[in-house]
């Protein structure tokens, strides 16, 4: 079925919140506000290891305005976190540099910063470990007693691969070096917390998981869940921070519970680059073997992972990573080890990829060197090692559409693949696999949708879906609207309270359009049963020869005979025994956890595509120009056009940063670069005109065809990039970002050491 079939899926549609955001209209958490509402602030250790051997807390307390001031000894009891090893205030020892240790509420955020100078912490340093290797090392410091600081690690082989390299007629082996990664969102982290008169709390927060986090306040502060209500303000981007409950959010809940009012805290800019966390740092030995004729027959990866002072969802990335790694192309032999370390660095969580930029970025740069090593051409080795539609790769992932080899196709046309540069240019190609019919991380992995129709056609739709930015809100609207016979206009969404939308795992996993949609599409097809059933009797036809479109219900074989979808809902509405028009569904997908030995598909359906790069390298400078950027991407049927290219350009611009210039840069883990000035995004500057093209498989599995696409924009830019640095210089770039003085040093035979 073509786009041109449709009236709403498939066409170019502004988002549905533009107009309030651009007219200032939307309330971010930092315009929120509650009656008595008191400000905080929280006090950061400032020392990466040390014991608190006394925290003076007299003069702050005293200080104009100040209602209350929390050490460690207030928050004892309360621990979170993937390990369960962290608490709001740290009460005996510090592990990070920016580890809380106080935290004030007053009646502005002026008094609440100013107490905060006057509280005296007295510390005895420690020697504090900055590397993952250093922490494993013997004799290194035990940086949480009674544990190991090799947290975890994953240990995953699919095939056998002493067979896979014995096969290989070339072999390469690569050392990277993988970097400290932010976020970037523009709206810094903020919490604002109530409790009242009953004990209920409410939150409200720019959290991505609003079910979890609430079961994580419940958890915390042993109260039932049903006393946790979370409530989303508008989200000035996320990019996967807000899958955390942070210890941010935990201290505003204990201000507001010490005070009794509202309190509201907020990061500076300074301190958000400071504590969010973070894409995971790793140092990597990879290994690829092929045969003469450009097959893959086996890769092996070792990661040794920074999963900082304490576990956040970075942890999990290896789940992913590992996933890259045996099924971006078909491998039949893989292997992944990925060590976990405690150090005293930030921890780092989830950032949009989650693993899959890292595994991706080595993958590609190891088959370009041996597409090199046995004179074969960069396109066609990737065409030849593709996956196929309707195809199990070895460790379960079952791959229904798959148009991979149609956007390395298409990439390679699009940035002139094959046409002769001059001798400082060059152009690399990559590809990316992604999840795209969600991930069963949880033992749900569904969505529930309310779909309601009022007596005027207003539609009502009550989605457990989260909208970060993304566009989501508007994609669940056309996948109603098509079903129902509206207009996009004619639906409102709901969907940033957990007292009101149904229950939902969250925002990650490139999965909200695909689960999401599949939920709105199933509850507005039960409304519209409803309405077609009751529109058969006033058009004395049977319910199944009717249709409806442009808001009216009409006889298929006879258009003109119809009846508007207003008139129909207020008929079935006002009548003895009547009745409102409620649809309602819950989609859960029929994905499988991976078993112990991570095997099983974990995502109903994959997103596939390529990128690919033109660079110009100054020999003399080691300056890197980014000159063209291709996208190609398959995310089955796109839903909205005009979201879909915005999510990939977004995409594309973060993975630029990925490959050329952002890095958190530390000295024994206290961060140098503290602003927007000193941590590098891209700017226009940086950033050529980004092609984008889809190839449209139809996925069987998604709403109207879709699959999901949030993610994949990034995942492979990097790779596509040092793949032309490579083509236009001869040197392999092993350590991201590539930036003027690493590329100069590689240029010259200095490496790129800092």
């Amino acid at each position: 079925m073509s786009n041109d079939t449709f009236v709403n899926v498939g066409k170019p549609t502004v988002k549905k919140d533009a107009l309030p955001k651009v007219t200032g209209a939307v309330q971010y958490l930092q315009d929120l506000s509650q009656p008595h509402m008191l400000h905080g602030a929280v006090l950061r250790s400032g020392i990466s290891r040390a014991k608190i051997l006394s925290i003076d807390i007299s003069k702050a307390k005293a200080a104009p305005g100040v209602r209350a001031v929390l050490t460690g000894a207030d928050s004892e009891g309360i621990i979170f976190g993937f390990g369960k090893d962290n608490t709001p205030l740290k009460k005996d020892m510090v592990r990070c540099h920016f580890d809380e240790v106080a935290a004030v509420a007053a009646d502005t955020e002026e008094q609440a910063r100013a107490a905060l100078e006057l509280i005296e912490v007295e510390y005895e340093a420690l020697p504090g470990v900055f590397t993952a290797a250093d922490s494993l090392a013997e004799g290194a410091p035990v940086l949480h007693e009674g544990r190991r600081n090799m947290f975890t690690k994953y240990n995953f082989t699919v095939g056998d691969m002493d067979a896979g390299f014995a096969a290989s007629d070339e072999i390469v082996e690569m050392d990277i070096r993988l970097p400290i990664h932010s976020p970037g969102q523009m709206a810094p982290s903020g919490c604002l917390a109530a409790w009242d008169h009953e004990g209920r709390l409410t939150v409200w927060t720019p959290n991505q998981v609003p079910f979890l986090m609430a079961k994580d306040f419940a958890d915390a502060f042993k109260i039932p869940g049903s006393m946790v209500r979370v409530i989303q303000p508008t989200i000035g981007g996320s990019f996967g921070k807000g899958l955390d409950t942070h210890t941010l959010d935990m201290i505003t809940v204990l201000l507001a519970r010490e005070t009794g009012r509202p309190v509201k805290v907020v990061n500076t800019r300074e301190e958000e680059l400071r504590v969010c966390t973070t894409r995971q740092p790793s140092v990597v030995h990879a290994k690829m073997g092929i045969t003469r004729d450009g097959k893959i027959q086996a890769v092996d990866v070792d990661y040794l992972c920074d999963i900082g002072a304490y576990v956040s969802w970075g942890v999990g990335t290896p789940v992913v990573k590992l996933e890259t790694i045996a099924a971006l192309y078909r491998i039949p032999n893989a292997h992944m080890l990925a060590r976990m370390a405690y150090t005293n660095n930030p921890y780092p969580g989830a950032i949009r990829g989650y693993g899959n930029p890292q595994s991706t970025f080595i993958l590609e740069s190891l088959l370009d060197e041996l597409a090199e090593r046995i004179g074969m051409d960069k396109l066609a080795i990737r065409m030849l090692n593709a996956n196929e539609p309707d195809t199990t790769t070895p460790h379960g992932l079952d791959i229904s559409s798959c148009g991979q080899k149609e956007c390395l196709e298409k990439a390679a046309e699009m940035i002139g693949w094959g046409v002769e540069r001059p001798a400082n240019r060059g152009i690399g190609i990559a590809a990316t696999m992604n999840v795209g019919g969600g991930a069963r991380i949880y033992r749900s992995d569904g969505c529930g949708t309310i779909v309601r129709v009022d007596d005027f056609g207003k539609v009502s739709l009550i989605t457990g879906t989260t909208d970060i930015g993304q566009g989501s809100e508007t994609a669940m609207a056309l996948i109603v609207a098509e079903e129902l016979g509206v207009r996009v206009d004619d639906i409102s969404v709901i969907n940033t309270d957990t007292d009101v939308k149904p229950w939902d795992v969250g925002c990650h996993a490139s999965r909200t359009t695909f689960i999401g949609g599949n939920s709105a599409l199933l509850a507005a097809r039960e409304a519209k049963g409803k309405i077609l059933d009751f529109a058969a009797k006033l058009l004395e036809t049977p319910a199944d020869q009717l249709d409806a479109r442009d808001r009216k219900v009409f006889v298929v074989a006879d258009p003109e005979k119809s009846v508007p979808i207003s008139t129909v809902v207020r008929k079935l509405h006002f009548r003895d025994g009547g009745s409102e028009v409620v649809g309602e569904a819950f989609y859960d997908p029929p994905n499988k956890m991976m078993d112990r030995k991570f095997y099983g598909n974990i995502s109903v359906t994959y997103g596939f595509g390529a990128q690919a790069a033109e660079v110009e390298v100054d020999q003399d400078t080691g300056e890197v120009t980014l000159l063209k950027l291709v996208c190609v991407h398959d995310a089955g049927r796109v839903i909205n056009p005009l979201a879909a290219v915005g999510q990939i350009e977004g995409g594309a611009v973060m993975g630029i940063g990925y490959g050329l210039t952002e890095e958190l840069q530390f000295d024994e883990g206290r961060l140098l670069n503290t602003s927007f000035l000193d941590y590098r995004m891209p700017t226009t500057l940086e950033v050529p005109d980004i092609e984008v093209a889809f190839v449209e498989t139809v996925d069987p599995h998604g709403p109207f065809g879709a699959k999901g696409i949030g993610e994949m924009g990034l995942v492979p830019t990097a790779a596509a990039i040092t793949n032309a640095i490579k083509a236009a210089t001869g040197v392999r770039m092993t350590r991201i970002p590539v930036t003027r003085e690493r590329m100069y040093r590689a240029l010259v035979g200095q490496g790129d050491a800092d």
